[in-house]
């Protein structure tokens, strides 16, 4: 079983950028593919990024965020990041970090089994 812990949140003007940690307890934190959603007020929660497990070798992101938003991970660390630029207003929302002891799980967010509390980032205008 893993512990998530995300941190980075905040608030910054339009364009600014942010970086987002997600610590996870436990021993085999190569093993798991990480995840990042966003839910928005009155909004269901959306997929932003996904990394595979091991290297790291695989990453997908939700179209609105691509060429601004990069995910990566330290196993040494035993953390994942979500490093987001040039952001906008309609990139606030409660960020959450998932896992699952898998390989690869993409957008597939019903298959994460491990999440944390979500870290709030809100864009001004």
């Amino acid at each position: 079983q893993v512990q998530l812990v995300e941190s980075g949140g905040g608030l910054v003007q339009a364009g600014g950028s942010l970086r987002l940690s997600c610590a996870a307890s436990g021993r085999t934190f190569s093993s798991y593919c990480m995840g990042w959603f966003r839910q928005a007020p009155g909004k269901e929660r959306e997929f932003v990024a996904a990394i595979s497990g091991n290297s790291g070798g695989m990453t997908d992101y939700v179209d609105s965020v691509k060429g601004r938003f990069t995910i990566s991970r330290d196993n040494a660390k035993n953390t994942v990041y979500l490093q987001m630029n040039s952001l906008k207003p309609e990139d606030t929302a409660v960020y959450y970090c998932a896992a699952d002891q898998a390989y690869y799980r993409g957008t597939q967010e019903d298959k994460y089994n491990y999440w944390g509390q979500g870290t709030q980032v809100t864009v001004s205008s």
